[in-house]
């Protein structure tokens, strides 16, 4: 293969793989909707072997679900994966949360503050899509107060597993006002220099998805895998 075609077929694939990350993490494409390889290779105007990589791309985020002689499907919900995901992501917080209160400066307080302001615009807009970004900036900062910019790696891609229930959470039930009471609380203990109440404050934001999980499972049961899955 030449460089030229081999760099067309890095550039399909992520042509691909980014449109429908974003169809599947906004909710445009549900939990358990039928996608084709080749009516996607057709839509992009490319070969299917890009279409195939995407696809196994976001297989390997669980966002897709991809059997032999079967049709893939947006990946429904696995509470097992929804359960492994917060586990890390609380343990990996935790820490970041300690060494954050033990070493937030004015600076980082002002940065905090910041993007505070901007969540708290965003009620008014019910913008949910900015407000995810918002939050994963918040978490960022965190993070790089802490000295440990690279635990962000790892706390991202735990919350990528569950975006797609916090968008339905915010969509469905003004979830909004209280993550960000719990930001607030959370940035307020930090910059106070309390580690062990930051960490609940940041463990009791975890536990906002325990009432999300169960008003899907109650509205959409067919949006979870079932346990034969």
């Amino acid at each position: 293969m030449s460089t030229a075609q081999n760099w067309d077929r890095r550039t399909g694939v992520d042509l691909v793989a980014n449109h429908l990350y974003d169809e599947i993490t906004s909710l445009r494409l549900l939990p358990g909707t039928k996608i084709s390889e080749a009516e996607i290779a057709a839509r992009f105007g490319v070969s299917r072997q890009p279409v195939r990589d995407a696809f196994n791309r976001l297989a390997n985020l669980d966002l897709l679900l991809i059997r032999p002689q079967k049709a893939t499907e947006v990946r429904r919900f696995s509470v097992r994966a929804i359960e492994k995901a917060r586990f890390v992501r609380a343990a990996v917080e935790a820490e970041v949360l300690r060494r954050a209160a033990r070493l937030c400066d004015e600076e980082g307080a002002g940065l905090l503050d910041a993007n505070l302001e901007e969540q708290r615009a965003l009620l008014k807009q019910s913008d949910y899509t900015l407000f995810i970004e918002l939050d994963y900036q918040f978490h960022n900062l965190l993070c790089g107060i802490a000295g440990v910019e690279y635990a962000f790696e790892v706390i991202s891609a735990e919350k990528a597993k569950v975006d797609r229930l916090c968008m339905l959470g915010l969509a469905k039930d003004a979830r909004m006002p209280d993550l960000i009471n719990d930001h607030e609380q959370i940035a307020a203990m930090v910059t106070a220099g309390k580690p062990e109440e930051a960490v609940a404050a940041g463990m009791k934001h975890l536990t906002r998805l325990d009432s999300t999980i169960e008003a899907i499972k109650t509205r959409n049961a067919t949006y979870f895998e079932s346990d034969d899955d």
